[in-house]
């Protein structure tokens, strides 16, 4: 029963941020196949923004609706202002 009334106050239990490229079709990917698996609902964007590109409105919508958020740390993401902001 909480589960439920969990779903309806986050659209997503998770929210993975990570730094496209260096991660995104190897770790991340599997990451999120194995979450969505055990039925963890998860938002992982796969729209990766250009320097200096605003973060869309989904995406912080997607951000201010997860129950979690999981950094993935990685060296692109360090060197990231977009990232660490």
């Amino acid at each position: 029963a909480g589960r439920g009334r969990n779903r309806e106050r986050w659209s997503y239990d998770l929210f993975i941020s990570f730094r496209g490229a260096d991660v995104r079709n190897g770790f991340v990917s599997h990451l999120y196949e194995s979450l969505v698996r055990a039925g963890i609902y998860t938002f992982k964007d796969d729209q990766e923004l250009e320097r200096g590109e605003y973060i869309s409105a989904e995406l912080l919508k997607a951000i201010e609706n997860s129950r979690i958020l999981l950094v993935v740390l990685s060296k692109n993401y360090a060197s990231s202002p977009w990232c660490l902001d």
